[in-house]
């Protein structure tokens, strides 16, 4: 099957859009891509929407202007598709099928509780095209913290790896840096084991927004010119969700600036840098064998400082590339996830696992929306 994916992560920068043709299994062929972003008012919206979601109760629950926005959001991603088909002269009748994540607004698993906007009913009528989304809530139902369901996709993507990258590494971890981070570690034979590592680029973004009024550090060219404050790192380090074992997930609210007080704008960055890093290596304590392999994706292998400190956190105990070093798109990973997810969806397929989410057993999930709904 041709399917696209949709992805508006929690760094809330754009829509990411990316073709996979899969038999639910293997991605057989990857891309083209397109990234929309979004304009700084509408990404204000999307913030704004945040704060209304915290008045959520059921999943349901659109309070203040959520509706509003889930429409607007809609819409966008509509727009997108049009705009994916027409750059790439692809033709909408060749494409079988969209994978539609929406933009998570409040995610709080312990009150099995999930919610992404995005309508999928319209985003079908808009496009023409059916629509797999809502790709959580089967996971929840089943005990799960329905995130992160990207491994299902990292563990098909670790059997394309190139030449250069296959021997002796095993397991291998995926990691996605977004507002959040995640990693997946994939050992040959087994179930891939998942979770949320901790901060990624959403502190960061935060930081430099609050402090100099700049969206995001373009490259890590501010957190370069700083020096980390482990002594802060350390401390954001003993919050208790990296005592905890996996599956685990956060909200991108979850941390939030209370330990960067006096800090200037640079060491700031590069303090909240280097946290990212040391997260995502505590995150290998969890495992029983130490990746060999680290491959880093989203927006955070595009930034240079929070690359060198994962490094300098790894050591000599792995290898460390960005997802595009090991022949994949660094940016679209989570897009191509979601046009893969949607297959598995329509295949009954499992897109969580016990060793990923926390379900009590493998489960499909995804709502099908046809264009004539």
């Amino acid at each position: 099957m041709r399917a696209i994916g949709l992805m508006s992560g929690t760094s809330m920068d754009g829509i990411d859009v990316a073709l996979v043709e899969t038999d639910g299994i293997r991605a057989d062929s990857r891309g083209p891509w397109l990234e929309v972003p979004y304009d700084p008012a509408f990404r204000r919206k999307i913030e704004a929407g945040l704060g209304e979601a915290q008045a959520i109760s059921r999943r349901d629950d659109r309070p203040g202007t959520l509706a509003e926005l889930e429409r607007d959001l809609t819409l966008r991603h509509g727009d997108a598709v049009r705009r994916f088909l027409g750059a790439h002269g692809i033709s909408r009748e060749s494409i079988d099928l969209i994978g539609f994540h929406g933009q998570t607004v409040l995610h709080r698993p312990e009150k099995a509780l999930t919610v992404q906007i995005g309508d999928g009913a319209l985003l079908a009528r808009e496009t023409g095209i059916p629509v797999v989304f809502d790709m959580r809530a089967n996971d929840m139902v089943h005990g799960g913290q329905g995130a992160p369901l990207v491994p299902a996709y990292h563990a098909a993507l670790a059997t394309d790896l190139p030449a250069a990258l296959e021997p002796g590494f095993d397991p291998v971890a995926f990691v996605n840096i977004g507002g959040i981070s995640n990693v997946t570690f994939v050992a040959a034979g087994r179930p891939p084991i998942a979770f949320d590592s901790g901060p990624g680029n959403a502190l960061i973004d935060q930081w430099v927004e609050i402090t100099a009024g700049i969206p995001y550090d373009d490259g890590g060219r501010i957190a370069g010119e700083g020096t980390a404050d482990m002594a802060v790192v350390s401390r954001y380090l003993a919050n208790p969700f990296f005592a905890k074992d996996g599956p685990k997930s956060l909200d991108r609210g979850d941390f939030t600036l209370e330990f960067m007080d006096g800090m200037d704008l640079s060491d700031g960055a590069a303090t909240l840098s280097a946290l990212t890093a040391a997260a995502i290596a505590k995150s290998a304590e969890k495992i029983a064998a130490s990746p060999g392999l680290w491959i880093i994706s989203g927006g955070g292998a595009r930034n240079d400082a929070i690359m060198d400190a994962i490094r300098r956190a790894v050591g000599d105990q792995g290898k460390v590339v960005t997802a595009g070093e090991a022949g994949f798109n660094a940016d679209m990973m989570e897009a191509e996830a979601w046009a893969y997810l949607a297959v598995r969806a329509m295949k009954g397929l499992p897109l969580t696992f016990p060793t990923t989410t926390g379900c009590d057993k493998a489960v499909s999930g995804g709502v099908l929306a046809l264009p004539a709904d």
